[in-house]
């Protein structure tokens, strides 16, 4: 009798252990299809948790026979072919953690965020979430990178290099390269021209804009966690006779909108427990500047950046 009770002990041991693993595996499972989905419909982020419910109803009917899973998949633009035991999920919910700006035409990228404006063809924003590891390592490096068309982007809105020839501006990264250097990849992606937008170069691009984005990064080895938001403003004038005026100019056939300033939002995360995050915003104009111009001189309230982009943070919502 004492055989057969060790035994039937050892038998609801593995019965426990093999239903909570296959409980492991499963939500597993439905997380990484999830992040599939999130990834070709970044606005699904919003409607995750119904979307988790959904994908694991429909993936305990199909081991109960109720029905096929896979034909469900359709639903799910990118299918179980795709998954592969080795790749992470969604880069969504860590770099969008506090909001989107907007949702109008996402690129998601292996390492941040870009909301492409087709009229300007430049972006409307670029989001990125800065750690000690995207700065420090040196696995990523530009000079192993190359500026390229972002395919995703329809051919009549899609910049090529070409268009960028005797512009007279620099090819501008919104998300620096320097940011994104622990793996080549990542750094790759930042020469997608979805990234890119015409910028002055002498005392811009090579100037003080340099200078920003080494602050930031400056901010992400003290603090350890930067969230940044970047883009381009395109800012009215007086005229001579006391009118406002939107003015800028574009060039090449398909008309890319040279921005008149740029922008870009900083979140700094606490170290502390419990500690709230610190924001900066700066705007700086698309023109040469004295190099030795304090950074602190183009700070500028959130509300101005939000006025005139047009951007607002977009809320998470439980649904």
């Amino acid at each position: 009798m004492a055989g057969f009770g060790r035994t039937i002990h050892c038998m609801l041991i593995t019965a426990v252990i093999s239903f909570t693993l296959g409980a492991y595996y499963q939500n597993y499972d439905v997380l990484r299809r999830l992040c599939y989905v999130i990834d070709d419909d970044p606005y699904a982020f919003h409607i995750k948790d119904k979307l988790y419910g959904t994908v694991g109803l429909l993936q305990n009917l199909a081991k109960h026979g109720f029905l096929e899973f896979s034909k469900y998949l359709r639903f799910f633009k990118n299918n179980v072919g795709r998954l592969k035991a080795n790749e992470s999920y969604s880069c969504l919910p860590r770099i969008m953690k506090y909001g989107f700006p907007g949702m109008e035409d996402l690129r998601v990228y292996d390492d941040f965020v870009v909301s492409y404006d087709r009229r300007n063809r430049v972006a409307r924003w670029v989001y990125e979430h800065l750690q000690t590891s995207s700065i420090f390592n040196t696995v990523g490096s530009r000079r192993m990178a190359e500026y390229k068309a972002d395919l995703g982007i329809p051919s009549d809105f899609r910049v090529d290099t070409t268009d960028y020839k005797d512009s007279g501006y620099d090819k501008g990264h919104l998300a620096a390269s320097g940011n994104h250097k622990s793996k080549q990849s990542h750094c790759n992606d930042t020469f997608y021209l979805t990234n890119i937008a015409p910028q002055v170069g002498e005392g811009f691009n090579r100037g003080c804009w340099q200078k920003l984005e080494a602050y930031v990064r400056d901010l992400c080895r003290r603090y350890g966690s930067v969230f940044v938001c970047t883009g381009p403003l395109y800012l009215p004038r007086k005229s001579d006779t006391d009118r406002w005026y939107v003015e800028y100019e574009v060039f090449g056939p398909k008309a890319i909108a040279v921005p008149t300033h740029f922008f870009k939002v900083i979140i700094v995360e606490s170290k502390l427990p419990g500690g709230l995050p610190y924001m900066e915003a700066y705007v700086m104009p698309n023109t040469e500047l004295d190099e030795k111009t304090d950074l602190r001189s183009f700070l500028c309230d959130i509300g101005v950046v939000e006025s005139a982009s047009d951007l607002r943070k977009e809320e998470k919502q439980n649904q």
